[in-house]
């Protein structure tokens, strides 16, 4: 499959890549990374997404190619002419946003590289391995098999950003001495500085979420004997703290620090619905549950969206939690309701969360 994706890729001029909406580290660096490796081989490549890139990534090299869809007939124009279609990250129309109707209408050949679980079917070429750490992984496969020596310092900051951030620095499961063989490889042909790098990820925050983490943590709570922890987002404090939605990547891992806490679950209040972020640890797999809302995602990062006010959307994930997540409660069966405790706290935190100006 690799050979045969090499190939395609070759034998193209024009190459257009995409990624999901809200994109990450893992899609940007693996959309930068694949973008400038194709660039060096003389081909007119264009990335294109439904959203800008994270506020903390807009200082990657490649990132002014970076062109966040907008119906013009320039872009159509990319779109439709294009010999490839590369999809990064994500394996379903409806997470390209804007950009699913354009890219599945177009006569290119569709290519996905990606590492999360039930692919659509309309891709024409599918480089997909579950068990990779990442995108930006199988995007290094991609070029070390066609010309390692292209990977200079740009694409090697792209590739490294995607890697760390989806490994969450190297400390979940899906690291494997051979991802690291691979980073080390990273290090070397790029010279790179990984402590500017992750600082430059991690440690820019401005007072506004600052204090947005200060609101959502006074939402915290704990179910089924504290096996299962959440926090809230609402419209409201996303308007008085002046912070954005994006600036709430890695809140959940807020609640999955907690000492016996298994499973995080982050409550985003939008106009449509409610969007579900699903966080666990080692073998208590969540995809599942996620899938359950028509979600999907990682074992253990999920995501779902449900077209449902907060708090209903709420009660639901939460009391299906038994449904997905072998809990051990002593002295009582876990059962599918809240207690009448939990379905208080829930009713009255979510009356406070609810009111207020909408945006």
């Amino acid at each position: 499959m690799l050979e045969q994706l090499i190939s395609i890729l070759k034998e193209s001029k024009s190459v257009v890549i995409s990624t999901h909406t809200r994109p990450d580290g893992d899609a940007i660096g693996s959309q930068i990374a694949l973008g400038l490796f194709l660039v060096k081989q003389g081909k007119t490549v264009s990335l294109i997404n439904h959203d800008p890139a994270p506020f903390n990534m807009d200082w990657l090299p490649g990132s002014d190619r970076l062109e966040v869809f907008d119906g013009s007939l320039s872009q159509r124009e990319s779109i439709s002419a294009a010999d490839v279609i590369v999809i990064i990250d994500t394996n379903t129309e409806d997470r390209l946003g804007d950009l699913g109707i354009p890219i599945r209408s177009a006569a290119g050949t569709k290519v996905l590289v990606d590492h999360h679980t039930s692919p659509e079917s309309w891709f024409d070429l599918s480089l997909c391995r579950e068990s990779a750490s990442s995108s930006g992984e199988l995007v290094y496969e991609i070029i070390g098999a066609w010309n390692p020596d292209a990977l200079d310092f740009d694409i090697a900051v792209a590739l490294y950003v995607a890697i760390m951030t989806d490994t969450g620095s190297f400390r979940y499961s899906n690291v494997s001495p051979s991802l690291h063989r691979m980073v080390a490889d990273l290090l070397e042909r790029g010279g790179l500085d990984v402590s500017k790098i992750h600082d430059s990820i991690f440690d820019r925050r401005s007072p506004e979420v600052l204090a947005l983490i200060s609101r959502v943590l006074e939402t915290a709570r704990f179910y089924y004997d504290s096996q299962i922890g959440s926090l809230v987002i609402s419209r409201r404090v996303l308007n008085e703290t002046r912070a954005n939605v994006e600036h709430s990547d890695g809140f959940a891992n807020y609640i999955l620090s907690v000492e016996g806490v298994r499973v995080a679950l982050l409550f985003t209040e939008t106009v449509k619905g409610t969007k579900v972020s699903f966080r666990s640890k080692g073998e208590d797999h969540v995809h599942t549950w996620a899938q359950a809302f028509g979600g999907g995602g990682h074992k253990n990062a999920s995501g779902a969206f449900l077209r449902k006010p907060l708090e209903e959307a709420m009660e639901v994930v939460v009391s299906r939690a038994p449904r997905f997540v072998d809990l051990k409660i002593e002295g009582s069966e876990s059962g599918e309701n809240l207690s009448p405790e939990d379905s208080a706290y829930l009713n009255s935190l979510l009356d406070v969360q609810t009111k207020g100006p909408a945006s």
